[in-house]
């Protein structure tokens, strides 16, 4: 079954037929159905009511209608009838009523008259309007002569034009002899009628050419009146005219324009009235004269204008109001006044209407037995009469029909009858108008048809309104319900709606909505349906939209525009610029999902819109780009306000480029001292264009000008022309004066020289001067050039000293330089600390305390003070001796200082120097101490020897550092089970001169940890532990070899050797293939260098340990002599468990261990065995 597609954004064509359909009675057209079925005319198209004629061309009166069979049609003229068969001018168009008159050799005024078109058919007969033929009329003006027109200045005059009556009336304007419309204002203006007003004349509305012209528009032409002079005469010239006729000297005794109140032209009086009909224009006038021009104003007594319908136009004269209602009619002001007074006129106006339609009366289509009406109601001012006709005959002078009843607006129809088909005329008249409609009533007995193509499928965007037509025909009306694919019951309710002409709607249509959708149609002769199909697609989305973007010229940029849509429909991106075509140019690079410019101009600046088209819906998002780059150079550097110490320079800032400038930055170079080399001078801020700059003397200044914004700096302006400054005296003195000493017998003075800028003139020379401080009261002095430094000789020992260095110059000296103090050279200090003495405070640390030395003795800058130590000896005789020297410096002038980490139990030397900048002075006597004696370092070792079924040997050696006489030793031990935890801890004190012991009754096969350390007087020292495992009862092997000789027993090896074959070829499988099992992740994770999970040569599986360091008991093997390696000699009871486990001072044991973590209890499922049972196992 082939399916036609359309798509469901054709929504003007459903929306056509939803109007088409909507009036339940139409007759379709569709010409299927036309064909077959009968229908009485209904005129189509008709000339306009009131129609006038060009006489130049021929007469055309339309007059088309439809029906079946197709009607024919007659005519009436004056209420006659019209035989077009006896007047050779006129003839009717073939299969229609439309009469063309040929007007050639013939008057078109002789077919003037009121003429009426007939549609006629065997099921009744329509008939069209009134249509009044009248012909156009463009007269022209009658001859006449117009004498000047004389005026006083000031007064008040009318221009009257008179046009000549024509059909339609004509447009009047007012225009000089050169066509050119002559200026009006709020004094000059033209009224309604064509005149021209003047509220008062002046001088200069003297003229000869005011000329009226009336265009008549139907025919296109143009008459004018015969030009009209004025002559506005001043007071002055009327004295002189009535002097020369009346003998006066002056007949008006002031030459001065009297001053008028205002006063209304038209309409005159106080107030007037005015009828308007609905629906047409409302034009009030208020044309005033006085002196001064009177302004007007308009408002209205009874409400307010109403909106968007009114204007105020001929400089406030005209009121108009555009398609007038009732609501329009009341009293309207209008108020004009000048300087001297105010004046108002009432227009009270009225609303009329010519009939409108309430309801027109709509075409029935009815089975025989069927009920129906035709509604006739119209509105108007007076209230219309109403009268039937029937087939164009008035309804009482019809054949009675006792089914048919008239009731004023409305006939009522009961159960009619097969051949009472007919057309019907309803005639709403008063006396500014009629209406006229004509309504059928078709009696037909005809089965459901659907007109709706067959498996047509709509197309919608999921979330958007879905209508799925079943556009029906029948009589009686068919039922029209909808089913789903293969549901039974009608699709009813929420989400659906099912209009009346049978279209079914989805609110919100969702993707669960795809399917066929059956229409069926219903009445009493039979039923029909149609098949529809609808697909719900995704929306168009874009989920990445292009950002805003700042680009360089000359950069690349690239526009993102990612966009989901729905896969079965074909995406068209488009990319616009400023909402335009992007511009033909191979650097705008369009993909699938960017837009990429290259080398970016200013050009490109704009706004980008990216489109994402669908054959369905769309979905757009823009972004700006902004093109900037650095600025233009300024241009126009000009030096003004010149001064010897300052000048005024001014310029024009280049272009920003889209880039605001933040600062302009002043540059010169100095032709006499460093020519072709620029320096920064000053910036101002990037509003100003000028800048006050402070000069140098003896400088030959030029400068330019640089414009700083976001991008960069723009390039060099053009430099300015040169300014030189005079040489001065110096300003200022050299900085960074010090003095210092290289020898203990010399001062040397060294200085920061003044730049060639700094100089102020040629001779530059620096004045050296320098004395003993408190000693001299004169300065010894020298004078040097081009030296930033001076040695004096001969000096005392580290003696202060003031010095100074002024500049000086050809044009005099510098200002006043400031004095600096300094010392000359150092020696080495003359004398060692005095008094020296110490105080051991514990083992590791002594406090040593001395006399600072003199001041004198020192002989330069005090720096500190230096203790020199070293271990002699060790107070015990098994520690070896060692000399090692130290070295403590103590900055500053202290007496005293800490020696920290030092041996205990130990023999210290020490001595005290004192130092300064040039080295350190002699050593005082050396001084001894003793460290008391602390606690022991670590045995040396600790081992399992001989470990048997119930007792273990364990072995140590005494600490490297005993740090004091060894009291004995401290052993503790407990028992580990399989699964890490600890039992209680055992004891045990061993005297300082054994080496040695045996644990005896202790369980078999049992793993213990044990925790070793040595104590002097001072307590314990810090813990080694070991790990060991006794040995299996030895029966334990004789029963497995009884259990093994058995065949039960060597099947179920066998067949567990087969399955870990099997395993072993699925791991090497999946290693090969890189995967990772649970327990490989663990092992790579937490891999033992000692002891890995699996080893490929003998393919044996190890234990594997958590996520805890430094847990041997996990994942460990025993090795041939049964102990167990430690892996690390600072580990302690706390690995073993979760809690706070310690010891305290005196090396027993603080805390107990907590319960095994979930990590704990998989990695220790399996747990370790003594591998000679394994052995003896296997």
């Amino acid at each position: 079954m082939e399916r036609t597609r359309t798509r469901a954004g054709a929504a003007v064509f459903l929306m056509l037929i939803l109007g088409h359909l909507g009036n339940a009675l139409e007759v379709p057209l569709d010409p299927k159905v036309l064909e077959e079925l009968a229908q009485p005319p209904t005129i189509t198209q008709q000339s306009p009511k009131d129609y006038i004629i060009d006489p130049r061309e021929n007469i055309v009166i339309h007059c088309e209608a439809k029906g079946k069979p197709h009607p024919s049609f007659s005519w009436t003229r004056n209420g006659t009838h019209f035989d077009i068969d006896q007047d050779p001018k006129v003839t009717m168009r073939p299969r229609s009523g439309t009469l063309v008159v040929d007007i050639s050799g013939e008057k078109a005024e002789t077919y003037e008259g009121v003429y009426q078109c007939t549609a006629r058919n065997k099921h009744g007969a329509a008939v069209s309007n009134n249509i009044v033929i009248r012909q156009s009329r463009s007269p022209l003006w009658s001859k006449e002569r117009n004498e000047p027109i004389r005026v006083q200045e000031g007064e008040a005059l009318v221009l009257h034009c008179r046009p000549p009556a024509g059909l339609p009336p004509p447009i009047i304007f007012w225009m000089d002899v050169n066509f050119q419309r002559l200026p009006q204002s709020s004094r000059v203006f033209q009224a309604l009628n064509g005149d021209l007003y003047f509220s008062n004349v002046l001088k200069e509305d003297s003229r000869s050419d005011y000329i009226c012209y009336a265009r008549f528009p139907h025919t296109q032409t143009i008459q004018q009146k015969q030009p009209i002079t004025l002559l506005v005469l001043n007071l002055d010239a009327v004295n002189e005219t009535v002097a020369a006729l009346f003998n006066e000297t002056d007949f008006f005794s002031d030459g001065s324009v009297e001053e008028r109140k205002p006063t209304f032209l038209i309409p005159s009086g106080s107030s007037s009235s005015k009828m308007v009909l609905r629906g047409q224009v409302l034009e009030l006038e208020c044309i005033t004269e006085g002196l001064p021009t009177p302004e007007v104003s308009w408002s209205k007594l009874s409400g307010q204008f109403p909106d968007k319908r009114t204007s105020i136009v001929t400089f406030q004269k005209i009121l108009r109001i555009v398609n007038v209602s009732h609501a329009d009619a009341g009293e309207y002001r209008c108020t004009a006044h000048n300087r001297l007074a105010s004046i108002h006129h009432t227009i009270r106006v009225t609303v009329k209407a010519a009939p409108y339609w309430i309801t027109t009366p709509r075409n029935l289509v009815l089975a025989p037995k069927e009920k129906g009406q035709l509604i006739c109601r119209a509105s108007g001012t007076p209230k219309p009469t109403i009268n039937w006709a029937m087939n164009g005959i008035p309804i009482e002078n019809s054949p009675e029909d006792s089914n048919r009843k008239v009731e004023g607006d409305t006939i009522i129809f009961e159960e009619v009858q097969t051949g009472s088909s007919a057309v019907y005329q309803c005639n709403a008249s008063n006396e500014y108008g009629y209406l006229l409609s004509n309504a059928f009533v078709n009696v037909l007995s005809e089965t459901p048809r659907v007109l709706t193509p067959a498996n047509q499928v709509y197309q919608v965007i999921r979330n958007n309104h879905a209508l799925l037509d079943c556009s029906c025909f029948g009589s009686p009306i068919p039922k029209i319900t909808w089913f789903k694919d293969s549901q039974s019951s009608t699709l009813e309710g929420d989400p659906y709606l099912l209009h009346e002409n049978g279209t079914l709607e989805i609110y919100v249509a969702q993707a669960l909505n795809s399917g066929k959708y059956i229409c069926v149609a219903r009445n009493t002769l039979g039923i029909a349906e149609n098949h529809v199909y609808l697909e719900v697609k995704e929306p168009t989305r874009i989920l990445k939209q292009p950002k805003y973007k700042v680009a360089r010229r000359n950069m690349n940029v690239v526009f993102e525009c990612k966009v989901k849509h729905d896969p079965t429909l074909i995406p068209i991106m488009i990319w616009l610029k400023d909402n335009g075509e992007l511009p033909d140019d191979e650097r705008f690079l369009v993909d699938s999902d960017s837009l990429t410019i290259t080398d970016v101009t200013e050009n490109d600046a704009g706004t980008y819109t990216c489109i994402m088209n669908t054959t369905l819906d769309h979905d757009s998002a823009s972004a700006e780009l902004t093109v900037v780059e650095q600025p233009d150079p300024p241009t126009d550097l000009e030096l003004t306000d010149m001064k010897p110490r300052s000048v005024q320079l001014t310029w024009i800032p280049g272009d920003e480029h889209k880039s605001p400038i933040h600062k302009f930055v002043i540059q010169y170079t100095d032709s006499l001292h460093d020519h072709g080399h620029w320096h920064n001078l000053t910036h101002v801020p990037g509003s100003k264009t000028t800048a006050h700059l402070e000069l140098s003397p003896y400088v030959h200044y030029t400068f330019r000008v640089l414009a700083l914004n976001a991008v960069g700096l723009s390039d060099p302006s053009n430099p300015s022309h040169m300014y030189k400054t005079n040489p001065a005296a110096p300003d200022e003195n050299p900085s960074g004066v010090k003095g210092f000493g290289t020898e203990h017998d010399n001062l040397m003075i060294l200085w920061k020289p003044l730049s060639g800028l700094q100089a102020n003139g040629p001779g530059l020379q620096y004045k050296v001067m320098w004395r003993q401080k408190d000693v001299d009261k004169n300065w010894t002095s020298v004078t040097v050039a081009n030296v930033s430094k001076f040695m004096v000789s001969g000096t005392p020992t580290f003696t202060p000293y003031e010095v100074k260095v002024q500049a000086i110059n050809n044009n005099g000296i510098g200002p006043d330089p400031a004095v600096v103090t300094g010392h000359s050279g150092e020696d080495l200090p003359l004398q060692a600390p005095d008094s020296v003495q110490v105080l051991v405070l514990n083992s590791t640390l002594a406090e040593v305390h001395w006399e600072p030395v003199p001041p004198k003795t020192v002989r330069g800058h005090l720096k500190g003070y230096k203790v020199y130590y070293w271990r002699e000896r060790s107070l015990h005789k098994h520690n070896p001796h060692r000399v090692e020297q130290q070295l403590l410096s103590f900055s500053g002038n202290k007496s005293h200082g800490m020696l920290p980490g030092l041996q205990p139990y130990s023999l210290y030397l020490f001595n005290v120097r004192v130092y300064n900048g040039k080295g350190e002075g002699p050593a005082s006597s050396n001084l001894q101490f003793e460290t008391p004696e602390g606690v022991p370092g670590p045995p040396s070792f600790l081992r399992i020897t001989n470990s048997n079924l119930n007792n273990l040997t364990l072995e140590w050696g005494p600490p490297n550092d005993r740090n004091g006489h060894l009291t004995g030793y401290i052993l503790k031990y407990q028992q580990v089970n399989n699964s890490n935890e600890l039992g209680p801890i055992e004891e045990l004190a061993l005297p300082a001169n054994k080496t040695s012991v045996t644990l005896p009754n202790l369980k078999y096969s049992t793993r213990y940890k044990f925790y070793f350390n040595a104590k002097t007087g001072q307590g314990a020292g810090p813990v080694i532990t070991e790990e060991a495992i006794t040995i299996m009862d030895e029966a334990m092997p004789s029963r497995q070899a009884d259990i093994a000789t058995q065949g039960w027993f060597i099947g179920l090896m066998c067949a567990i050797a087969l399955l870990i074959l099997v395993l072993l070829i699925i791991c090497f499988i999946k290693r090969n293939k890189g995967g990772k099992y649970p327990v490989k992740e663990k092992e790579d994770a937490h891999t033992d260098p000692e002891f890995q999970p699996m080893k490929e040569d003998d393919c044996t599986f190890g234990e594997y340990s958590d996520t805890e360091d430094h847990k041997p008991l996990k994942g460990s093997r025993t090795p041939s002599n049964g102990t167990v390696h430690r892996d690390s000699s600072d580990e302690s009871l706390v690995d073993y468990g979760g809690g706070d486990g310690q010891f305290n001072e005196d090396g027993s044991f603080i805390g107990q261990y907590s319960g095994k973590s979930s990590i704990r209890e998989k990695a220790e499922a399996h747990s370790p065995v003594n591998t000679t049972a394994m052995n003896s196992f296997v």
